[in-house]
């Protein structure tokens, strides 16, 4: 990775964190450090969150092993490549990249006698999920769409996503990363950065009560055009990778 996108990772990392109100530690903020400024590599990394797993934390990190270790491997996500098909097994492989320690039993949210009743019935989790990625590939995956539509439909699936909410843990990390995977490869960048908590958990609130207009606007607060010398010079602000 060269140097921008170590600091692109490491910023999307710790925003994605915040984003769940989780915070890094001194130290994983450190090493995070270390490896914008190349005297880490990715396989370092690897090793440390791998150790704050397995030996459940060391006198650096303390009690918060889980959030180190989970901030190090969002860092290193973009570096492992996964099937891009837009459905469940795609948010399972990122899911399982967060989380890699758990079981299969563990890793969907399962029915339980005190389950919300404002997200999808999780017994349904297999077909929500095959609906939510037919209507993706009928879409084309959002590509080449113009910025308006794409901010649109975006916040659609952001929405229809979160009801479904298909991971107990890291669900709403895993739906981050997966909809950046889904908008860069559209044409638009999510800069998470723009999102700040407040305004981002009222969103999806709202969207989750029917209304998913402070979801468009918080999207559309955060897309850029991947190639904005394309977009900005020949075909304007509002129109898409495909003009």
């Amino acid at each position: 990775m060269i140097p921008a996108e170590r600091q692109s990772a490491v910023a999307f990392a710790l925003r994605n964190l915040l984003l769940d109100d989780r915070q890094p530690g001194p130290w994983a903020l450190q090493v995070a450090s270390d490896f914008m400024a190349g005297r880490r590599q990715a396989e370092a990394l690897a090793d440390q969150a791998r150790r704050l797993e397995t030996e459940g934390g060391s006198k650096n990190a303390g009690a918060n092993a889980p959030t180190d270790a989970l901030f190090l491997r969002t860092i290193l996500v973009c570096q492992r490549p996964w099937a891009t098909e837009g459905d469940l097994a795609e948010l399972r492989a990122i899911h399982r990249r967060l989380l890699p320690g758990l079981s299969e039993e563990q890793i969907l949210r399962r029915s339980q006698p005190d389950d919300d009743a404002s997200l999808y019935p999780a017994s349904m989790l297999e077909q929500g999920a095959a609906a939510i990625g037919q209507e993706l590939a009928t879409e084309r995956n959002l590509a080449s769409l113009n910025r308006p539509v794409f901010v649109q439909r975006l916040a659609h699936y952001y929405d229809e996503l979160s009801y479904l909410h298909p991971f107990a843990d890291c669900n709403g990390m895993t739906l981050r990363i997966f909809l950046s995977r889904l908008s860069h490869d559209a044409g638009w960048d999510l800069d998470w950065g723009r999102a700040d908590p407040i305004t981002h958990r009222r969103a999806m609130q709202r969207a989750l009560r029917g209304n998913i207009d402070d979801m468009q606007a918080l999207i559309a607060g955060m897309v850029r055009p991947v190639n904005p010398t394309r977009i900005f010079l020949i075909a304007g602000w509002d129109q898409g990778p495909a003009h």
